[in-house]
């Protein structure tokens, strides 16, 4: 299996979190390339069984450069993809101290919801996705993140 994993990284924690996921799959066999959206042409993708894509949250929405990169990407109608997320670790009310329900988070954190819409618009086929957490704005990362990522690894996997 071959898989292109683009990210939009702006603190190092997708970065962090793209290189945990090619090692993981690295160690069974998996070959992955990591790039920087940045870095990468839209236009000119690789050949791959399976496309990953991911981005954090800005204002609930993913990073303009990512939801940019999607918009003029060029794959084949029907080529796979998985989108894993770093979104902003939900925070308690200021006034109540509650924590948000589902139904709250759910308006509000859009990035996957974002990222289907384009690449279901151009006839990918989605096999999963997943959502890392960031405590703070630049980080760190949220306790137990790398077992997310051997989480979606294996769903990855299962799905090849």
């Amino acid at each position: 299996m071959k898989i292109e994993y683009y990210h939009a990284s702006e603190y190092g924690n997708g970065a962090k979190v793209a290189e945990e996921f090619r090692r993981v799959m690295a160690a069974k066999g998996v070959d992955v390339k990591v790039h920087h959206v940045r870095d990468a042409k839209p236009k000119e993708m690789p050949v791959a069984d399976l496309f990953i894509f991911s981005s954090p949250g800005r204002f609930g929405k993913p990073i303009g450069a990512m939801r940019h990169f999607l918009k003029k990407i060029d794959l084949p109608s029907g080529s796979r993809y998985a989108i894993l997320a770093t979104e902003m670790n939900p925070q308690p009310d200021k006034k109540t101290g509650k924590m948000p329900t589902e139904e709250e988070l759910g308006r509000c954190q859009q990035v996957i919801p974002r990222m289907n819409e384009v690449l279901q618009a151009k006839g990918l086929t989605k096999v999963t996705d997943g959502k890392i957490f960031v405590i703070g704005i630049k980080g760190p990362l949220e306790d137990r993140w790398q077992a997310k990522v051997e989480e979606f690894t294996t769903a990855i996997l299962r799905s090849s």
